[in-house]
């Protein structure tokens, strides 16, 4: 039996997967939580075999930080690094880090129990260059800045002065990020694009 401990912070994906692991025979999930923070503890409490952990949790806890923690104080524990549409430097970060494996949410639930069972064997999963979400690498160099500035709640008088653009130009860039999104507005991506870890503020 695989015991599996969940770090998640959304209450509706930890509970889906916490559903979805109990329909196999080999695996159970002996705990979850919402804060990546409070793994260590879990850990020695429950001695999980393997942990899902998300990037972002709550608090703002970096998933990746405490998989490197939990790492050096518990070699034994398995860690999945798991997210949804992420920077690629966390990519690089879980492998500096000694994650075992890596997943995108919207892998599916066959991809995700063979990730596990593989992790467990000793065979860590990563994603190809041909496997990362198509929103990741789909901006220009100034269309990040811009939704970086705007997921700090900067104004677009700021987010101008800020990267010296003139109105023209800003009212450009925010148009064709939204014609690449779909989105009607630049607010809505912000906030889409901050719940599903593709860009992250550092406290």
């Amino acid at each position: 039996m695989i015991n599996i401990l969940i770090v998640e912070d959304q209450t509706l994906l930890r509970d889906s997967l916490e559903n979805m692991i109990g329909t196999q025979n080999d695996m159970e999930v002996i705990g979850t939580t919402d804060d990546a923070a409070k793994a260590l503890d879990l850990c020695r409490e429950l001695k999980p075999d393997l942990i899902l952990m998300d990037v972002i949790t709550a608090n703002e806890s970096n998933g990746i930080s405490y998989a490197a923690i939990i790492i050096k104080e518990v070699p034994e524990v398995k860690i999945v690094i798991m997210t949804a549409l992420p920077e690629i430097t966390f990519i690089e970060d879980a492998r500096i880090a000694g994650v075992h494996s890596y997943i995108y949410k919207n892998s599916g639930h066959k991809h995700l129990f063979y990730v596990i069972r593989s992790t467990m064997e000793g065979v860590g999963i990563y994603p190809g260059p041909g496997h990362v979400p198509s929103l990741a690498g789909r901006f220009s160099e100034s269309e990040i800045s811009v939704i970086r500035l705007v997921c700090q709640g900067k104004t677009r008088e700021e987010i101008a002065k800020m990267l010296d653009l003139s109105e023209f130009a800003l009212r450009a860039v925010i148009t064709s990020v939204l014609d690449k999104t779909g989105f009607d507005s630049i607010t809505k991506f912000a906030l889409y694009a901050l719940s599903h870890d593709f860009i992250v503020i550092s406290p």
